[in-house]
């Protein structure tokens, strides 16, 4: 028995790819976690190991639908937009407020081989990335610097008494600021440094605003 050809309104014949019955087949409504998504089934055969697959190709497998007739898939929807597009076009784009672990979990649960492979890629190539800046951070030391002032008969005890690991730098003489009787008492400033560490008090790095002025004077002299 020969097929049923089907014709337009012009008595034309129609082929398979503009006959609307058949091409409404291709399409496939999913309800994911409550929101629905409309795909095609060459789209969600991208993969021929995924559920996705198996969901759109084989009648036998057992899956609930909506009242809409969206079949029901028990996941994240927001998860679900990075695994649907990656099918679309091949290319693995995540929201900033979504995390490459969330989408390699959804992409097991698919069991999308290829996105499960270039997600876990990643997330070793960001891991290996964050290792290597903080083997950077503890092997270049850091230094925190406090500019003290003082006068010139306290240097001695000053320099003297530095303890908690702090270490004399530099000393800058910025003259005398202030007379008292006949003589001056010529200013200093005393730079001090000590390695940075978990300990150090941000207050205590920052020099007072006075501190900066004179140390600015001092280097132009």
């Amino acid at each position: 028995m020969a097929d049923k050809v089907e014709k337009n309104s012009h008595g034309e014949e129609m082929d398979s790819e503009s006959n609307p019955t058949k091409n409404s087949k291709q399409w496939v409504r999913l309800n994911v976690g409550g929101t629905h998504f409309l795909t095609t089934k060459t789209t969600l055969s991208g993969d021929p190991n995924s559920f996705l697959f198996r969901l759109c190709q084989e009648s036998d497998l057992i899956s609930d639908r909506d009242e809409t007739g969206a079949y029901l898939i028990d996941r994240d929807p927001t998860y679900f937009s990075p695994i649907l597009n990656y099918l679309r076009h091949g290319k693995l784009i995540i929201n900033r407020d979504l995390t490459e672990e969330g989408v390699l979990e959804e992409a097991e649960f698919y069991n999308i081989t290829k996105l499960i492979q270039l997600v876990s890629e990643r997330i070793n190539t960001r891991e290996k990335r964050a290792a290597e800046r903080l083997n950077q951070m503890q092997n270049g030391k850091k230094f925190v610097y406090r500019v003290l002032q003082c006068h010139e008969d306290e240097l001695t005890q000053m320099v003297s008494t530095l303890s908690d690991g702090w270490k004399f730098e530099q000393l800058i003489n910025i003259g005398s600021q202030y007379n008292y009787g006949n003589e001056d008492h010529a200013e200093f400033l005393c730079v001090v440094s000590r390695e940075y560490g978990a300990t150090i008090n941000s207050k205590e790095t920052e020099p007072t605003d006075r501190a900066k002025v004179l140390q600015q004077k001092g280097s132009r002299m």
